[in-house]
């Protein structure tokens, strides 16, 4: 009974995370410039691999491999913003400027 309980709750949270996956691909398709665009990758792939690694614990049950999963979330989450940051700095460096949001909305009314 508890097996089936978190086989479902398992399967609930890897289908959030691949919402999660979709949403920042669609944001990276729809997003206007580079660093919005970045945002949505890195927040979306964070959340989408977070969920992942979530559910896999769920699954698996064991401590070696939840030990893993807690462990992986955790690289993630301090590597996901600090690369996004340095791609956007580097960015600005290389002479990309970011999209002026005033001009799209004066222009749109």
């Amino acid at each position: 009974m508890i097996v089936e309980i978190l086989a479902w709750i398992a399967a609930l949270v890897i289908v959030a995370a691949g919402i999660f996956g979709l949403l920042a691909g669609i944001g990276m398709l729809r997003l206007p410039d580079l660093f919005t665009r970045m945002h949505a990758a890195s927040k979306g792939g964070l959340v989408g691999a977070g969920l992942t690694l979530v559910g896999i614990a769920i699954v698996a049950g064991e401590s070696s491999i939840v030990l893993r999963a807690i462990l992986g979330i955790v690289f993630l989450a301090l590597t996901t913003p600090v690369s996004a940051h340095l791609l956007a700095r580097a960015a600005i460096k290389a002479g990309y400027v970011p999209l002026n949001t005033d001009a799209i909305e004066k222009s749109d009314s």
